[in-house]
């Protein structure tokens, strides 16, 4: 094995890389847990926690977790935004499997603590389409792209801006949820639509979840990289005026 690859190995296989997938599956984990739980627990409670609660707490828990965990893996919490960042070039390839790996690992196991939890519901809340699969499968391209453009654009910001990375990405996923989830479900995360659709035997349209949110995030790259450069001369321009 060439010393190189051997070296990045090494690297992935430390105390500091297994902390990292640790980080990435635990945080997708508390993610499915408290946003699929958030629909669980409305089923269960007649209505109690509402369609704006589930859409607010799923965009609250992935704040939470980018502060809380941001600092340790990057808190990508999605393998749509994983490939997203590797498509960016910000984010090395052999890492991307295992990354991976780790989100889908933290999603089943939530889902799998809520079949316990609620051995009665029905879906657990897997995403599926209200419409046909054509009309999800455009929403969640859309919803990805949108998603993943401010995702870039935010990380690539100066350190000042970066500090509210959480809020805004959280309020972007609790936005586009509250919009769009009784249509397509505003998955955007082909882990947490993974989880819930294994643990519950709904796999029809898993399809739609895992395809559409990784081309999203993809295409999404290619408007972030001709905008940053325009970026840079807007703040270039506004250096030299001071």
């Amino acid at each position: 094995m060439p010393p190189e690859l051997t070296a990045r190995s090494s690297v992935v296989f430390s105390s500091a890389g297994l902390r990292r997938l640790t980080a990435e599956a635990f945080g997708t984990f508390a993610l499915v847990f408290a946003g699929t739980g958030a629909i669980v627990i409305n089923d269960a409670s007649g209505g109690g926690v509402t369609h704006v609660g589930i859409a607010l707490t799923f965009g609250l828990i992935v704040m939470a977790m980018i502060y809380a965990l941001g600092d340790v893996s990057g808190a990508h919490l999605n393998p749509a935004v994983t490939v997203g960042f590797l498509f960016a070039r910000r984010f090395d390839i052999d890492w991307v499997p295992r990354y991976i790996a780790s989100q889908c690992t933290g999603a089943v196991l939530a889902s799998l603590v809520l079949r316990l939890l609620f051995p009665e519901h029905e879906t657990l809340g897997a995403t599926l389409p209200a419409g046909s699969a054509a009309q999800s499968f455009v929403l969640e391209f859309l919803l990805s792209f949108l998603l993943m453009f401010v995702i870039l654009q935010v990380s690539a910001a100066s350190n000042r801006d970066r500090a509210f990375a959480g809020i805004v990405i959280g309020g972007v996923i609790a936005l586009e949820a509250m919009f769009a989830g009784p249509i397509c479900g505003a998955s955007m995360n082909p882990a947490r639509s993974l989880g819930p659709a294994l643990l519950s035997w709904h796999l029809s349209s898993l399809w739609i979840y895992l395809i559409a949110p990784v081309l999203g995030a993809i295409a999404s790259v290619y408007l972030s990289n001709y905008l940053r450069p325009a970026a840079a001369e807007v703040a270039t321009l506004e250096g030299s005026e001071i």
